[in-house]
């Protein structure tokens, strides 16, 4: 098996990811993902394209994220990691399309707006 290389973004956070076969080793920036997103709800999104597939400790990833915030920087990876393993085997579509993996969540940040405070919000408006 060759290295797959993928691409997963999430507002404005990009996550490249580089899979091969291995022993379940998830490296983040250099770092072991555990120790890069140490709260757990962001170490169970990182790994559930394999706990769907029921792939976990099969594969290598070595990922290289920039931009946004933790969260997003989790979705991005859990994008990239569903997308490899789609582009390794045709049949594992399915079911990560079923669990709403391979859907790019394309909400981002409004701009701000001129003449207003915040992107909805106004300057306060008094009459007298």
């Amino acid at each position: 098996m060759d290295t797959i290389h993928t691409i997963g973004r999430r507002k404005a956070s990009v996550a490249r990811i580089y899979m091969n076969k291995g022993k379940g080793a998830i490296t983040v920036n250099k770092k072991d993902y555990k120790e890069f997103f140490p709260v757990e709800v962001l170490q169970k999104k990182v790994v559930q394209p394999f706990s769907v597939l029921e792939l976990e400790g099969k594969f290598d990833v070595r990922v290289n994220v920039n931009g946004g915030g933790t969260t997003g920087q989790a979705d991005a990876i859990k994008l990239a990691i569903a997308r490899a393993l789609c582009e390794l085997d045709a049949e594992n579509r399915p079911a990560l399309k079923a669990e709403g993996l391979l859907t790019r969540d394309p909400r981002v940040v409004e701009r701000k707006k001129p003449g207003q405070k915040k992107a909805r919000k106004k300057f306060q408006w008094v009459k007298r």
